[in-house]
């Protein structure tokens, strides 16, 4: 139960990944995230914040960010 409540929160961690108007917003937003996710489920802060930073920065040009 505790692992699927964790799951969870780094979901909803994820989702806030794409907040900020501009780039470097969402690519700081998404590095903080992304490390908290990835320190909770692999237990690696520094690989999800690189992937966080990552989608940050690129989701407007991707079309996937919610405030385009």
């Amino acid at each position: 139960m505790a692992r699927v409540s964790w799951i969870a929160a780094a979901c909803a961690l994820t989702a806030l990944s794409a907040c900020g108007q501009s780039d470097g917003e969402r690519a700081l937003t998404g590095a903080v995230m992304g490390a908290a996710a990835g320190q909770v489920i692999a237990g690696d802060a520094a690989t999800g914040a690189l992937l966080g930073g990552a989608a940050g920065a690129t989701c407007r040009s991707l079309g996937t960010c919610p405030n385009n």
